[in-house]
């Protein structure tokens, strides 16, 4: 039986379980294929997952191993080489060798796109990590400037401490890439200045579950426009579908 997994710590606010089941029962191969959890405490472990479980055919990556799971792959794609993480693993049918992608990218633009207004030239990014590497590229695809934002800082990152009423004035555009807010800690929300928050801005949360999180819920009320990461969880997931499927589905 093939089976499919996520890679991540924590997993346990992960949907993608149930979504895949229900793709396995809507194309006829729930009892053939199956999708499970594999929280890892360290990358290192991977090599041990792959060794174990030789009908494991394909991996989903969350956090915290986009970017340091890279050292463990033949082959990675080159738009993820472009942007230095991975979210989607595929075993080669023949060598075994294990190939990496990204198909955040596919889910973040697409799902942001609609919401666009003119006004939308510039953003601040929240988080520094695999997944605000794809936010990054896709909003350089899109020519919409951006400002990195993080808890320490560094060279062109701002802190959190630094955004005020000019920055957000600015940028109309606020991605949330940490898991700050994800379930079971659905009561935080980033540390950004919400009272400078207004019909101007539109808040995208990377974070699925819950659907509607603290950080969009402190928008809504000053009329900002606010798009869930539940849309981008399905679209990347149909997309690292499409490449697994591709291989190994007879």
């Amino acid at each position: 039986m093939p089976k499919l997994g996520l890679i991540g710590k924590p997993l346990d606010h992960s949907k993608s379980p149930e979504l895949f089941q229900a793709k396995f029962n809507s194309i006829g191969i729930a009892e053939d294929w199956t999708y499970l959890l594999y929280p890892l405490d360290d990358i290192s472990e991977i090599t041990g997952l792959w060794q174990n479980n030789p009908e494991l055919v394909g991996l989903n990556v969350t956090v915290p191993y986009k970017q340091t799971v890279i050292p463990y792959l033949e082959e990675i794609s080159t738009e993820a080489a472009e942007i230095g993480a991975v979210n989607t693993l595929v075993k080669q049918a023949n060598s075994g060798n294990i190939f990496g992608y990204n198909t955040d990218v596919i889910g973040f633009k697409s799902t942001l796109v609609p919401h666009l207004l003119s006004t939308d030239t510039d953003a601040l990014i929240l988080g520094t990590g695999g997944s605000s590497k794809a936010v990054q590229y896709v909003l350089r695809e899109l020519g919409i400037n951006y400002y990195l934002v993080s808890r320490y800082g560094g060279e062109g990152i701002l802190k959190y401490s630094q955004l005020n009423f000019d920055v957000f004035s600015t940028c109309s555009l606020i991605i949330n890439c940490t898991p700050v807010g994800m379930s079971p800690l659905q009561s935080q929300s980033p540390a950004i200045p919400y009272q400078h928050i207004n019909a101007y801005h539109l808040l995208y949360d990377m974070v699925y579950n819950p659907e509607q999180t603290n950080f969009l819920a402190r928008g809504k009320p000053y009329g900002a426009r606010i798009v869930s990461g539940l849309g981008m969880l399905q679209v990347q997931a149909d997309a690292a579908w499409d490449l697994w499927s591709t291989i190994h589905l007879k």
